[in-house]
Order: structure tokens, then sequence, then C-alpha cells
């Protein structure tokens, strides 16, 4: 696993754009017309956000990628509003904004108070996945989270992800309709059990 570097961020918003074009979740917070372009705005921005709060990998061969935030050290700055903005105007639009605030808080509101890894996005370049290139950077991202005596959260609204999540010793804990079924897996540190 390599830590990325902002020159990787184009690679990996290609890789995540090209791997979630179906995701119901990221489809739910866009504007439809030019989905392709707003997907990719959204992952640079979660590239952003994840590179200031968090930590940013790929696989080894660069196939395959992982963003990861660390919501005890999330802050408004200057530049977090930036992206904020910047966000609204090139992928949600404003009439978005209250369905989003909304889907954050009820998010937020099933992860735990402990310091965790919130595994925002994973993705694999769709000309390599079923090869186990984002089995092996889990299992990577894991056992880092595991060594930090972190927790690792995620959601997916991928019900063929599911079988795939548990498989890695992921469980999962609950479900939250947003007009399509966000699934919320953990997998605890061996420190907080």
């Amino acid at each position: 696993m390599i830590k990325a570097t902002l020159e990787d961020k184009k690679r990996i918003a290609d890789i995540l754009t090209a791997a979630f074009e179906n995701n119901q979740s990221v489809n739910s917070i866009i504007q439809q017309g030019r989905r392709e372009y707003r997907i990719k705005r959204l992952m640079e921005y979660s590239f952003d956000v994840c590179s200031a709060f968090g930590e940013v990998y790929l696989s080894d061969d660069r196939q395959a990628c992982a963003l990861v935030v660390f919501p005890d050290q999330k802050r408004t700055t200057l530049r977090s509003l930036f992206w904020d903005l910047k966000l609204v105007f090139t992928c949600t639009g404003f009439g978005k904004i209250n369905y989003i605030l909304d889907r954050e808080a009820r998010i937020k509101a099933l992860h735990p108070t402990e310091p965790f890894y919130h595994l925002w996005y994973i993705g694999v370049n769709p000309q390599s996945q079923n090869e186990g290139i984002g089995r092996k950077l889990l299992e990577e991202i894991t056992r880092k989270a595991h060594a930090d005596r972190r927790s690792v959260y995620l959601e997916t609204s991928m019900l063929k992800n599911i079988p795939w999540y548990k498989k890695s010793g992921f469980e999962l804990f609950a479900e939250q309709d947003f007009g399509y079924t966000l699934y919320f897996f953990r997998k605890k540190s061996t420190g907080f059990e």
C-alpha cells in the first residue's frame, strides 16, 4: 500500500469515478446532468478532505485506492469551507443541501464516540476488478487501523459488496433508508472490544 500524494489526485479521482458510476449513494447526492463530471468533482473533493483530515492510499500496483477520514481530526477551516462551496457549485447544487445534511447527520449518529477510521471510499479500476487487489488494500488498511487502535467503519449501498465486506471480517450493524438502503459495517479494533 502506498500513501498517495497530490500528484495522485487525478488517478484516484479517475478510479473512483469509474468504480462509483452506478452507486446509488453517490448518485443520490449529485445533480444528474453531466453525471461523470459531477462524480469526478465529488471524488476530487473527497481526496482533498481525506488528504487534510485522514489518509489516502493506492494499492502497490496503483489500480485501487482508498480514502479514509478521521472524524476526530476533521475541522472547519477556510480551506474546507472553500471545498464545500466548490462541491455545491460543481456537484450537488443547492437543491440537495438539506438532503445531504440530513443524510450526513443520520450517518454520523451511527458512528462511535472513540476515534476510528471512516473508510469513505475504496475502489478498484474496473479493468482490474476481481483480481484480489481491493481485498488486499482493505486488509492493509484494517491492519493499519488496528495498529493505531482504531476500528474501521464504512457504508455501502451496493448489495453485491455486502458478502465481500462480511468475508473480510466486517460486521453489518445497521441499515438506513435514504430512498435506497445504506448498509453500515464495522470492524472493531481489539483495543475497543
